[in-house]
């Protein structure tokens, strides 16, 4: 009998830490996930609506789910699985969990580049590089600069000062906040508007021009990301070590820090700052599956889908027919998800 029990249990957890299965699983709940979301907002469509509205242009419902929620639901999908991803990354390459792009300033960098254009563009460069290309070009720069800026505070010999990293964070978005604050006098009306969308963070504005916007960097932090995974893996244990195992660290960290900055640049692009994201989506896989980054980055990427598709379909159906700010949905979630790792970071450490 105790045989049995034991057997059963031993069972239990290598389903529950079997990353395959934890694949096969995010990838049924997106799906969906994504389904409930075609169907909710000012108009809620029952999901037969749906089906028959994505395979016929003569449905009721198709101009509605084809030219609004699809691409919405698309550019979601984009920026959860690029911030989920880039917060693995960054965790990894701080060897911390409580990296975050958002938290530690890279998110409201980047939204200070994109709206230094928004609201100075039309007189200089925006003519000429193009409204499409200047804000995501502004967003990217913006965050890489961030990031090289929080590593390079953050990080001495082969060690990472996690308290200086979360002050210099939470100095860099007070700047951020301050520069926006002061930008908001020279706006237009128009740029005003923006301001606030960059600030609260929101999907209304996408359309398939986010989509094509979003969706090729996202494709490339996707794809060039994993290939890195072993040698994230093996930086885990520190850069003396990682250099003794082949791992070419000054490369590693130029890749990690290039690919976090275009992912939450994109993302910041067409949704503004969506922040804890890449916070919560990888700790909640390393408690399925473990720190290993073949299947943490992936899955983080899945994981954080899942988590921007749930919050965008709540901000539309909470006080439907307006809707509200994604960001602020997430940060209600990400605030005591965050407090609550510092309160067991403080535990482990007293231990």
């Amino acid at each position: 009998m105790l045989a049995s029990i034991e057997w059963r249990i031993e069972m239990q957890n290598r389903l529950l830490n079997s990353p395959k299965l934890a694949l096969i699983s995010l990838l049924i709940l997106l799906a969906l996930l994504s389904l409930m979301s075609l169907q909710v907002g000012a108009i809620d469509w029952r999901w037969s609506e749906v089906l028959l509205a994505l395979i016929s242009s003569q449905s009721e419902a198709h101009w509605v789910v084809w030219e609004i929620r699809l691409p919405r639901l698309l550019v979601a999908i984009a920026v959860g699985a690029g911030l989920g991803m880039a917060g693995a990354a960054m965790q990894g390459l701080f060897r911390n969990p409580l990296a975050d792009p958002g938290l530690v300033g890279v998110s409201s960098g980047a939204a200070l580049a994109a709206v230094l254009v928004i609201v100075f563009g039309p007189a200089w460069w925006l003519d000429w590089v193009g409204l499409g290309l200047a804000i995501p070009l502004a967003a990217f720069l913006g965050g890489l600069a961030v990031t090289w800026l929080i590593y390079r505070l953050a990080s001495y010999r082969g060690t990472t000062d996690v308290a200086l990293m979360l002050l210099a964070g939470i100095a860099i978005n007070a700047m951020a906040g301050a520069a926006t604050g002061l930008l908001a006098y020279w706006a237009s009306d128009e740029a005003l508007r923006s301001l606030t969308f960059w600030a609260f963070g929101s999907l209304a504005h996408s359309s398939w021009r986010e989509v094509m916007m979003i969706w090729w960097p996202m494709f490339l932090v996707w794809l060039i990301l994993p290939l890195w995974a072993m040698d994230l893996n093996r930086y885990l244990m520190g850069e003396a070590s990682a250099r003794h195992l082949g791992v070419h660290v000054k490369r590693l960290k130029f890749v990690i820090v290039t690919l976090v900055a275009l992912a939450v640049g994109a993302s910041v692009a067409v949704a503004g700052v969506v922040g804890f994201v890449g916070l919560i989506a990888p700790h909640l896989v390393r408690l399925l599956v473990g720190p290993d980054h073949r299947w943490l980055l992936v899955l983080s990427g899945l994981m954080g889908a899942l988590l921007v598709v749930a919050a965008d379909s709540l901000a539309r159906s909470l006080i439907a027919p307006s809707e509200l700010p994604i960001g602020l949905l997430i940060a209600a979630l990400g605030g005591p998800f965050f407090l609550w790792l510092l309160l067991k970071q403080r535990h482990r450490l007293h231990v």
